[in-house]
């Protein structure tokens, strides 16, 4: 799934934005600015603020608060989840691009295992998982329609994919925009905890 050479890599452009660069030198940021598409975006995820490389033009930045939860308090949600598949991603990809969790490409859905709740045979809320590494594994593309909100379906539906990994010994982590404080206080009632602020960049070719 990935892109590039020792000195920077991306994800397959089908399956995320992410990008990062092996370390600060010049070819390094030259080598990560040539993965940057010729009609799109790159997003960079760092503990530090970032400058664009050279060839590139900043379309935004923010910064994250990069949560960890080391367990799942509550009863079990009284949810029936169905995992999602393949035929769902047509479904999947308009709910994430309606109410915009964070990056879902066509083929964000196949990083890993998502659940949703349908109605009526339609989609209405779901998530599910994106980024792994030993140890870890992490909460993504949580969302509800808007609307059918208010019915507690995202809160049980991360409660149901985190003690999933923590059943599987990883520890859940997610990313949320730092000044959404209302979603950052959210999480820490399922059990997340702030880790680390990082730094969120995506950037264009000029």
């Amino acid at each position: 799934m990935a892109e590039g050479d020792a000195l920077a890599l991306r994800i397959d452009p089908r399956y995320g934005p992410f990008a990062a660069a092996a370390d600060g030198s010049p070819a390094a940021r030259s080598a990560l600015a040539a993965l940057v598409p010729e009609q799109g975006e790159l997003w960079i995820v760092e503990p530090d603020a970032q400058t664009p490389p050279a060839g590139t033009r900043l379309v935004r930045e923010a910064m994250l608060a990069q949560m960890v939860a080391e367990e799942i308090p509550g009863d079990a949600p009284s949810l029936e989840p169905v995992v999602l598949t393949d035929d769902d991603a047509t479904e999947m990809r308009a709910l994430a691009l309606m109410t915009k969790p964070g990056p879902f490409l066509p083929l964000t859905h196949r990083l890993g295992r998502f659940i949703g709740i349908k109605e009526r045979g339609r989609l209405i809320a779901m998530a599910g998982e994106r980024m792994r590494m030993p140890g870890f594994a992490e909460v993504s593309g949580v969302c509800t329609h808007p609307d059918h909100r208010g019915r507690g379906y995202a809160k049980g539906l991360m409660q149901i994919v985190a003690r999933a990994m923590l059943e599987r010994g990883e520890m859940p982590f997610l990313h949320a925009y730092a000044a959404h404080e209302a979603t950052v206080a959210l999480y820490e009632t399922l059990g997340f905890r702030i880790r680390a602020r990082m730094h969120m960049m995506v950037v264009a070719r000029i």
